[in-house]
């Protein structure tokens, strides 16, 4: 126990101070140039939040909030210096699915503690406590499926099976039918199977979600942790959780809206999980027909040191090589020759949303140069030289061409409209999405091949000695 307890307003005064932050932080994160300065008066936010609730006179077992702490910092501190870009995606999907486990935990146990006997329950905590170990286990084990796929560690392809819907309905039924029944009897047996069928809805909710969709289906579980924790802050009668909460929930709802939009697909495939599952009609898969044509570093350097207007199309290949750094070297060697140079920058380009802007700001690229895709699109026909780092998927033709193709729909950067394009690869293998890219046999398309750092190191020499 403390010696001292501050009185419930001057609480509720820090947590008002916290919410600030939290909100300014957020706002700050939107440039980077004030992003750095957004993440720390985010934690300073979180910090005066915890740092006050610890004072409440409920708190009482320090020891346990100690292990707590201690644990929390072994494990994220290490993420935090270790943890490269370009796993930034699996960390985020982790890090959602620990915020929606512990809501869950926090949930179940409150339950458990204040259900002994039936009618013991506020009505409002009950119905939180169960929403929050509703969607808490959903978040949990759909994020573990997520990550799993980011890292490879399974397909990302979508995983599909005779009856899905239906058996994801039947899942959701189990879950919701042990929710009413733990509601209106309030016997903590039946936590156990609504929590349960949660976890397995939330893996049969992700596994049949491709890799394209990948950005999609992180802002959903990042809204679905937001949703948990708010449901946990009513449990906890606790407005930092309830402030906290609901700005990730209202953040990852907008984030998935916007992702949503950026993907060509409908509000209700993201909520009902139908995306990622578009049939591929005999015949109308996208291919590369025709041949195609290799390059080298010295003949692209040609094209670039000559040409009036360059963009630099980054994308995954480019974070799995860590070329951030490379590709702003030539970007400043071509910019040295009176080129005009930009960067078009596709919202879910990567793995997450703002993969791509992270990666460039870490290489101090000036924000001016990168363009939305909507920006950028109309001036590709202006454009002498379109180069793609790695950007797969959101630069396939059969996006607007392909009627069956599993990405038709999607807006893409217009690359094809440019006068000549030069795409960096490793290998001819499809993208996330498991789908060829039909701009590779374009007869204004060369590709040069290669680890994407290296083959950008060896243009930067190239540029030079044109």
């Amino acid at each position: 126990m403390v010696a001292f307890a501050f009185s419930e307003n001057t609480v509720n005064l820090a947590y008002v101070f916290a919410a600030v932050c939290f909100v300014f932080g957020i706002k700050m994160l939107s440039s980077p140039t004030t992003a750095r300065w957004g993440n720390r008066v985010s934690a300073a936010g979180m910090l005066v939040a915890v740092a006050f609730t610890l004072t409440l006179a409920e708190v009482d077992r320090y020891w346990l909030v100690a292990a707590g702490l201690a644990l929390g910092a072994v494990l994220g501190a290490p993420a935090a210096r270790l943890v490269k870009m370009t796993a930034m995606p699996q960390m985020v999907a982790l890090l959602n699915g620990a915020g929606g486990g512990a809501a869950a935990l926090v949930a179940s146990a409150e339950f458990h503690r204040l259900a002994p006997l039936p009618g013991d329950l506020p009505a409002d905590t009950l119905v939180a406590s169960l929403a929050s170990a509703l969607i808490g286990g959903v978040t949990l084990s759909g994020s573990i499926v997520a990550f799993a796929k980011l890292q490879e560690l399974v397909s990302g392809r979508p995983v599909t099976f005779q009856h899905q819907q239906a058996a994801n309905a039947a899942v959701l039924a189990v879950a919701l039918l042990c929710a009413v029944a733990a509601g209106l009897t309030e016997e903590r047996f039946w936590v156990v199977p609504l929590v349960g069928a949660a976890l397995v809805f939330g893996v049969l909710f992700v596994i049949p979600i491709g890799g394209a969709d990948m950005p999609v289906v992180i802002a959903v579980l990042n809204a679905f942790s937001g949703l948990s924790g708010v449901a946990a802050g009513f449990v906890l009668d606790n407005n930092a959780l309830i402030i906290g909460g609901t700005l990730v929930g209202a953040s990852g709802t907008l984030l998935t809206l916007l992702m949503a939009r950026a993907m060509g697909r409908s509000v209700a495939n993201v909520v009902f999980g139908a995306f990622g599952q578009v049939a591929v009609a005999p015949g109308t898969a996208a291919t590369v027909d025709g041949a195609v044509r290799a390059t080298t570093p010295d003949d692209v350097a040609v094209m670039l040191a000559y040409a009036k207007r360059v963009v630099i199309v980054p994308g995954y290949g480019l974070a799995v090589a860590q070329a951030q750094h490379d590709v702003r070297k030539l970007a400043d060697e071509l910019e040295r020759r009176r080129v005009d140079v930009r960067y078009a920058i596709h919202p879910v380009a990567g793995r997450m949303p703002g993969h791509m802007n992270v990666l460039l700001a870490e290489a101090n690229v000036p924000y001016d140069q990168l363009y939305e895709m909507d920006r950028i699109n109309p001036e590709f026909e202006q454009v002498d030289v379109a180069l793609v780092v790695g950007a797969n998927d959101v630069t396939n033709p059969a996006a607007r061409n392909e009627p069956g193709s599993p990405i038709y729909g999607m807006p893409i950067l217009d690359v094809d409209h440019a006068k000549s394009v030069v795409v960096l690869k490793r290998s001819m293998n499809p993208g996330f999405a498991g789908i060829d890219n039909p701009l590779y046999a374009d007869p204004k398309t060369a590709m040069l091949f290669g680890d994407a750092k290296v083959s950008v190191a060896a243009l930067v020499d190239a540029v030079k000695s044109v």
